[in-house]
């Protein structure tokens, strides 16, 4: 019968499903991208998986559902890239769509202290004088994060042995940079090694920047995977993400445009 509405098609059957693997450190700024994007149509449903760079790459390897990956380091987007280096995709995988890799965002590596600063922390300098002769427990991110690799490159520039740090007892992990995060917010270290933008989130004192002289830059790709099962919304998702609508977002949660 005329008008009577039983031959509309479902919310189900319409909404179209865009899903992102980020990494864990864009947690806020993506969601709230997410939301911005999703209410302007309707029929758009994005999900999120946010977590370390090396733990995305592994599930998107392993066949987990994908569209859109967002790494926080170089790495682990050139062992999904056909179009990388050889030397840098050992396993010459063949994941991301060509021509739709980019570098979205640039973020900062900062040395971090709980508020209450018992060791009286001021700079990476200092921090690594007390390492040295103070016990002081530092929270960094694994080695298989890039939040870690970055803070392995700082220990690099400083000299600084992770082992032996390690087993004096003086260094504690976080398997993402949330996790570490977590424990400096706490109080549970004196310390951190972590982004800028998580710094801002949490609203804890940043008391050094690392320089590009001691880990590089933080750059972080973006790009489509081949199987992503609507290209078309997801290439639309991705387009929004270059906008400067998505950028001003970045830019509140402690990101800078990639120049």
């Amino acid at each position: 019968m005329l008008g009577c509405g039983s031959d509309k098609p479902k919310a189900s059957e319409t909404e179209k499903r865009i899903t992102v693997f980020a990494a864990a450190s864009l947690t806020e700024s993506l969601k709230e991208i997410g939301d911005k994007y999703m209410a302007e149509n309707k029929n758009v449903k994005i999900v999120y998986n946010f977590d370390s760079s090396g733990t995305l790459k592994t599930q998107i390897q392993e066949g987990a559902t994908c569209d859109i990956f967002i790494s926080a380091g170089q790495k682990q987007m050139n062992q999904l890239d056909i179009k990388a280096s050889e030397k840098l995709r050992p396993k010459k995988l063949d994941y991301i769509l060509e021509g739709s890799r980019f570098n979205i965002v640039e973020n900062k590596v900062v040395l971090v202290v709980p508020k209450n600063n018992v060791k009286n922390i001021k700079s990476y300098d200092d921090l690594v004088n007390k390492l040295k002769d103070d016990k002081i427990l530092l929270a960094i991110g694994n080695s298989d994060v890039p939040v870690g690799q970055y803070t392995l490159k700082i220990f690099d520039f400083y000299k600084l042995d992770e082992k032996a740090l390690a087993k004096a007892g003086k260094l504690t992990y976080g398997s993402n940079v949330k996790e570490v995060t977590t424990q400096i917010a706490e109080g549970a270290v004196d310390a951190g090694i972590i982004y800028q933008t998580d710094a801002t989130t949490d609203k804890l004192k940043v008391v050094d920047n690392a320089t590009k002289e001691m880990c590089g830059k933080v750059i972080y790709p973006a790009a489509i995977l081949k199987q992503a099962k609507n290209q078309v919304e997801t290439k639309k998702f991705f387009d929004y993400l270059k906008t400067d609508t998505a950028e001003a977002i970045f830019k509140k949660f402690g990101f800078t445009p990639v120049k």
